[in-house]
């Protein structure tokens, strides 16, 4: 009478050990955290606001000033149709209270509005900046600060 073993070999196990790491490492590298996400769509959609404000001054000759104000900003100085005043978060804040005068010169002062969500803005967590030089449009810098 033969007696046959049964079960996995160590280089079968190891194989699929490895598989189910290496698919653990790629979902958990897809996944972003949701609060980052928000604040850097929120970034975005600054920096075009800016550079839709800063274009509106260029055409009208008249200066345009940003400035937070609470939980939102104010665009000051801009003919027609007022822009955009709110965040798309309610949690997001900007962390500071720089006003960032736009036009009408095509070159303005270098600028950087930091933008940080709720409770957390002042201690740890995500923080965006909104950074133009002067000469290039506004853009995103997203980092991730622990004090």
């Amino acid at each position: 009478m033969t007696v046959t073993q049964r079960g996995f070999t160590l280089v079968e196990v190891l194989v699929v050990v490895a598989l189910i790491a290496l698919g653990t490492a790629s979902v958990s590298f897809a996944m972003r955290d949701g609060d980052a996400t928000r604040l850097e769509r929120d970034g975005q959609r600054l920096a075009a606001l800016l550079e839709a404000a800063r274009a509106q001054s260029r055409a009208s000759g008249v200066a345009v000033r940003w400035r937070p104000q609470g939980n939102s900003f104010v665009f000051e100085g801009l003919p027609g149709a007022p822009l955009p005043t709110g965040w798309l978060n309610t949690d997001t804040l900007s962390l500071g209270t720089q006003t960032v005068t736009l036009g009408p010169d095509p070159i303005v002062a270098p600028a950087r509005i930091t933008l940080g969500q709720g409770g957390q803005a002042q201690t740890t967590g995500a923080r965006v900046d909104v950074v133009s030089d002067g000469l290039r449009p506004f853009h995103v810098e997203t980092r991730m600060e622990s004090r």
